[in-house]
């Protein structure tokens, strides 16, 4: 491999960000548990929550407003402003939640850094993903850092571009099989899974990935065998 770039995902690769995201929809679940059974409430959220990705993208910010939307579709719009409140300042604890990084991660970047090019490539809302950056301290390992709208193959090929590289030199590090891997395998990237513990619903795939520009493995120290040799 002719690598020059090696490429992170942050949220659940670099550090925890989906069970933050399970406990605010308890939360939620518990505000209108009135309405629907928990199943019932989880499910509305996540049509409203999907159907809104292309106006709000990805986010906590567009999840804050997806929660206030779906709580008013589920109760018919009589929903109290008691629980629309609620549902704000569990949103705004969402945005405070403290940086957890994920084991082996700065042994990961420490030994890699200096004989690549890192920057991280994520979703997300801009401010809040340089918020997590910046609290991961983990910024002086990245070359640059990439908040994308969405991880398509259109969205990589204009990243691959600004940083003036061919497909083959890129490599991505992250916990989705839909947003890290398929997209750069099918550009001509290299690309690693590392499984994390939860999924969220959107990011899951029903079908194995099987190409030579691809591995899963357990954990993100397991990279460096196979970038440093």
């Amino acid at each position: 491999m002719n690598l020059k770039v090696i490429a992170f995902d942050a949220d659940d690769t670099l550090f925890i960000n989906e069970p933050y995201f399970q406990e605010t929809e308890q939360k939620f679940c518990a505000l209108m548990s009135d309405y629907l059974s928990q199943q019932g409430l989880s499910q509305e959220l996540f049509r409203v929550e999907i159907a809104n990705l292309d106006l709000y993208g990805y986010g906590i910010k567009g999840y804050i407003l997806s929660m206030i939307e779906a709580a008013m579709k589920i109760s018919d719009n009589t929903i109290s402003m008691e629980i629309i409140e609620k549902i704000i300042a569990s949103g705004k604890e969402l945005l405070q939640k403290p940086i957890v990084l994920l084991e082996g991660v700065e042994e990961t970047l420490t030994a890699l850094n200096g004989k690549y090019k890192l920057i991280v490539a994520t979703k997300g809302d801009l401010k809040d993903q340089q918020r997590k950056l910046h609290d991961s301290g983990l910024g002086h390992y990245f070359h640059h850092i990439e908040v994308m709208a969405d991880k398509q193959e259109l969205n990589y090929e204009k990243l691959l571009s600004r940083l003036e590289i061919d497909a083959s030199e890129f490599f991505m590090i992250g916990n989705s099989l839909k947003s890290d891997v398929l997209p750069v395998l099918a550009i001509g990237g290299h690309a690693i899974h590392i499984p994390f513990h939860t999924t969220w619903e959107h990011e899951k795939i029903n079908h194995k990935v099987e190409h030579p520009n691809f591995k899963t493995l357990e954990k993100i120290t397991d990279v460096l065998p196979i970038l440093l040799k």
